[in-house]
């Protein structure tokens, strides 16, 4: 089968064709600029490629809802040219094939749990730190509600040694406004990659960080902690957070995965920086068996 897979990130769009058996024959990436930069470069790579149906991970926050008027639209980000904008209705124009539509976050949430890190769990919680902050929860689907998880913009702590007032638009020292690479650019003058392993950039991250962990410990329970995205690509990040967690948990939930499984249970991405695109085939895929089609 050939099934289109979109990661439609704030940073870049990756556009695949996968089958289902999980496995993208193809890919392809561009920036993301305004829509109208953008979206003539997605509905160009899938017109010849005739994809049976298109699953889409979208940065958010986005409309989930079927019998919305905006169903299908990107809301209230602060992106040149993206709010209100509606993705799944201009690809619609031009493809009559069933769609899947979650957030990115949600997408990749999925395909670790398909093919991924949390392959044979029941549920996981994917965190994507990176440009943004975004958070997807997957409990045998992606889970939404009144909307979706906007786990990015939870209140934090603040570090005793920090006195940075944070970067997000909208709350100040939340989540994305303390941890995002935007947040570490602006507190610290440089990139992230700039800093050294033992900054003490790293150890402020990892507070914020394990402070979203140990809440979603909390209140979801996942069976698996996944933490994605291009600040985590610092590998000194993850022995410092699964510590942090230990050490906000205070062993108050008796489970061997937060003790001597810890290791095992705070990890990265088990499909690597393709955990959305993946998600997003998964979405395609749950589409054409929603529609009847056999899969």
């Amino acid at each position: 089968m050939r099934i289109g897979a979109i990661e439609a990130g704030g940073t870049k769009f990756v556009c695949g064709i996968g089958n289902e058996n999980g496995q993208i024959s193809e890919s392809i990436s561009f920036p993301t600029g305004r829509p109208e930069e953008t979206m003539p470069l997605v509905i160009a790579y899938f017109k010849d490629r005739r994809p049976e149906a298109i699953g889409i991970g979208s940065f958010g926050p986005i409309d989930l809802h079927p019998g919305s008027q905006g169903y299908g639209s990107i809301t209230t980000t602060p992106k040149p040219g993206w709010a209100h904008y509606p993705l799944l209705a201009e690809l619609k124009r031009y493809f009559d094939v069933p769609y899947g539509w979650d957030t990115d976050v949600n997408a990749a949430a999925c395909g670790e749990a398909l093919w991924g890190a949390a392959r044979g769990l029941g549920s996981c919680a994917y965190f994507t730190i990176g440009t943004g902050v975004g958070v997807g929860v997957y409990a045998g689907r992606p889970v939404h509600g009144l909307v979706h998880p906007e786990g990015g913009h939870i209140p934090v702590r603040r570090h005793p040694e920090d006195g940075f007032p944070g970067a997000c638009p909208y709350h100040g020292d939340c989540l994305e406004g303390m941890a995002a690479g935007p947040a570490l650019e602006a507190r610290w003058g440089v990139k992230g990659p700039q800093l050294a392993a033992d900054h003490a950039a790293w150890t402020f991250e990892a507070y914020y960080v394990a402070q979203a962990v140990t809440t979603a410990v909390l209140m979801l329970s996942p069976e698996k902690v996944i933490l994605g995205g291009g600040v985590m690509q610092q590998p000194q990040l993850f022995p410092l957070i699964r510590q942090e967690v230990q050490r906000s948990l205070n062993g108050y939930v008796d489970a061997l995965e937060l003790t001597d499984g810890i290791d095992g249970y705070i990890v990265p991405p088990g499909l690597g920086g393709q955990a959305g695109l993946y998600g997003a085939l998964a979405l395609g895929l749950q589409a054409l068996e929603a529609s009847g089609q056999k899969v």
